[in-house]
Formats: structure tokens, sequence, C-alpha cells
């Protein structure tokens, strides 16, 4: 049987821009990704903590070291400059792979830089 978990996500990141007639997707500097584990056109979930916006799409890469978290198209509509949104990517496991994965977490400051990376530990093991 197969599954899907979370893989990784990056959190309390801040959108730098919004670019409403941008052909769609999701801006995303490249150390972030690279840390987050999330690769070029890879589908994403995406959650606004400012105005409870949900919504998916795809990841494109931004410029390294920008800080860059831009909403393109459509989705610019789902939030504005300076909300916080976790950006969520996901996989799918079979059974045996299931009892040592652990999600990495990308906390972020205000500048969209890393403060911290983490994996989620297990509720069984707290």
């Amino acid at each position: 049987m197969h599954r899907y978990f979370l893989k990784s996500k990056i959190h309390q990141a801040n959108i730098t821009q919004s670019e409403l007639y941008y052909e769609g997707s999701l801006t995303i500097d490249e150390d972030l990704m690279d840390a987050a584990d999330i690769r070029n056109y890879e589908k994403v979930s995406v959650v606004n903590i400012n105005n409870g916006e949900r919504f998916e799409t795809y990841v494109i890469p931004g410029l390294r070291g920008s800080g860059t978290i831009c909403l393109n198209g459509a989705a610019a509509r789902k939030g504005a400059v300076k909300d916080k949104i976790i950006i969520m990517s996901y996989c799918l496991l079979i059974n045996d792979e299931i009892a040592d994965f652990r999600p990495t977490v990308v906390l972020l400051d205000e500048n969209n830089k890393i403060k911290n990376i983490t994996d989620i530990i297990k509720a069984t093991e707290i």
C-alpha cells in the first residue's frame, strides 16, 4: 500500500512579491528550495497564515539568496506582500518506509532567511 505524507515544509515564509499577470506558479528562492528538498515544477500546497487561503500550485526557482517568495498568476489573489505562508511538499511512501520517515521543516525569519532546519518527531516518540 502507498500513502501520502508531508515531505517538507517552508514555515512562516513572507510573501515578497505578487505578479498577477504572470503565467502561474510560486517563485521560491532556490536556496530555500534546496533546504526543503523541493524541485523545479514540483507540486506544493500553500497555506496563508494571515487570511486562511489554501491553494495548490507548482514551484519555479527564484534568485539564490534573495529570499524571494512570489505568488504568480491566479495565486496572486490568494495573498498579499508581507503575508506569512506555509509551503508544503508531499511524498508517496510504502508501508516499509513509514516507520523511519521524518519530514523536514525549514523555519524562516522575517527576511526569509533560514532560522532552523529540523525534522518532525513522530507523535509516538514524544
